[in-house]
């Protein structure tokens, strides 16, 4: 068995077919321990480790950072029993192509190329014969005239060998001028020439045999021109609109999946958006109790956990909610995994929290902290992507008061949470102010009507409004 072994990129889950890797964990010659991160790899759902299949030393890796690999091509070689000595390598194919077998001495068959043909001759292809004469160079043309002609190959080969002499002194040429015959240019210079507008027969040319080069014409242009007698206007130079100002930023990984799945969403799901303005002064009351309470002071508590912990509440009252269309019937999931929306420099993900309506509100809490913490860290695995049924998109954060936001596939509501303002409000018949925000809703109208929507989104913004009542009420 082969001490060494390639390591191919393994399938990841959730139908992934490649993926791009972002560094790699170790270089070639380092030891590995089996289940150790050697490699970064982005997938379309997030980035992830991948851990060494085997121990031993790396020995080759394929793909550098930045290139996108199929699952199941190698991406690394291991050498799993480097204590024995180095590895003698196989030979290629390319170098067993090369190899040539010399016929036996006589084995060549008569007449054949190669082999020896009646009366003595090598057989060889018309027109390949040994060559008899030795190439020369005919006379470069100087004086607009014919070349001298070369002698005939047969007196050419019955001259006898001259010893070579020590070649005659080089004279140059006069430079061609306009009135001494035709100017000598190579054709990009005429065409250099042709385009800044100078006219060849005015220069003197430096090159061999007074041939004009491309520096002479560049020289004739950088001439500088009399000054005019009144100084002309400062022109300005128009602006550019071209390659040069753009930047290209390849769509790949988890924003062309995110691109992929809104676009399926947006035109398969017939979305409707509902907004509802609360005052929930009472709710940061609640939370400022929260944060000074012993037990949930190292616990980090935003108006999201309010939000979160309405959703799943809310749920219960209208199951339908927290459904899928599954085109001949409709799915009604008894389990809420509640996904949160969350913005990375790779793109939007949205993990989400499994069965969270079982969790306590201090579960529910650090649940949310752990969610956000690690999707902005990147190390969001795939499996906390997958199956969630409801979620909620939290664009307060930003300072934006409410938005419509798209169903992530296969879900059928999402909460939208606006920024929470101190504004005017009547509250018990008089104007205060008042701690409001704005709460919208996207679902599917296949499967909730604005009945469904509306009183949903209604106890949502109650339970926003009075936790502590809510809770008492709803039990």
């Amino acid at each position: 068995m082969s001490r060494i072994k390639e390591f191919t990129l393994p399938d990841l889950g959730e139908g992934l077919t490649e993926g791009e890797i972002l560094a790699w964990l170790v270089k070639v010659g380092d030891t590995v321990e089996l289940n150790q991160p050697i490699v970064e790899v982005e997938t379309a759902k997030a980035a992830v480790e991948i851990p060494a299949k085997w121990a031993g030393q790396i020995t080759r890796i394929f793909h550098e950072a930045g290139t996108v690999v199929e699952v199941g091509a190698p991406i690394v070689a291991i050498d799993t029993d480097p204590s024995a000595g180095p590895v003698e390598p196989a030979p290629s194919a390319a170098s067993l192509a090369a190899v040539e077998v010399a016929p036996a001495e006589g084995m060549v068959e008569p007449g054949m190329i190669g082999g020896p043909a009646p009366g003595g001759r090598t057989a060889v292809l018309v027109g390949y014969g040994p060559r008899t004469t030795t190439a020369k160079r005919r006379p470069r043309r100087t004086d607009g005239g014919t070349p001298p002609a070369s002698a005939p190959p047969a007196a050419a080969a019955a001259a006898p060998p001259v010893a070579p002499s020590a070649p005659p002194a080089p004279v140059p040429a006069p430079p061609a001028t306009n009135g001494d015959g035709p100017v000598l240019a190579k054709p990009p210079v005429r065409k250099l020439a042709r385009d800044l507008g100078v006219d060849l027969a005015t220069l003197t040319g430096s090159g061999p045999h007074g041939s004009i080069t491309r520096a002479d014409v560049e020289r004739a242009v950088a001439v500088p021109e009399p000054v005019a007698a009144a100084p002309a206007a400062a022109t300005v130079a128009a602006p550019i609109f071209d390659a040069s100002r753009e930047q290209r930023v390849p769509v790949k990984g988890v924003r062309k999946l995110t691109a992929q799945n809104m676009s399926a969403s947006a035109f398969t799901a017939p979305h409707v958006t509902e907004f509802v303005t609360v005052d929930v002064t009472r709710g940061m009351k609640v939370l400022d109790k929260l944060r000074e309470h012993r037990e949930w002071r190292d616990v980090k508590v935003s108006p999201l956990l309010l939000a979160a912990r309405a959703v799943v509440l809310a749920v219960t009252r209208h199951p339908m909610v927290n459904s899928t269309w599954a085109g001949d019937e409709i799915v009604v999931k008894e389990y809420v995994n509640l996904g949160i929306a969350a913005a990375t420099q790779r793109g939007l993900i949205v993990p989400n929290i499994k069965d969270a309506g079982r969790l306590s509100l201090r579960e529910l809490a650090e649940a949310l902290n752990a969610l956000v913490a690690t999707a902005r860290s990147g190390k969001t695995p795939p499996a906390d992507m997958s199956g969630g049924t409801l979620s909620i998109t939290n664009v307060g954060v930003f300072g934006i008061d409410t938005g419509t936001p798209i169903l992530p596939p296969g879900e059928t509501a999402i909460l939208c949470l606006g920024a929470i303002r101190p504004t005017p409000w009547v509250h018990k018949g008089k104007i205060r102010i008042r701690q409001v925000t704005t709460l919208g809703l996207s679902f599917d109208h296949r499967i909730v009507d604005g009945e469904l929507g509306s009183r949903f989104l209604a106890d949502v913004a109650a339970f926003m409004a009075d936790p502590e009542g809510c809770a008492l009420t709803w039990g």
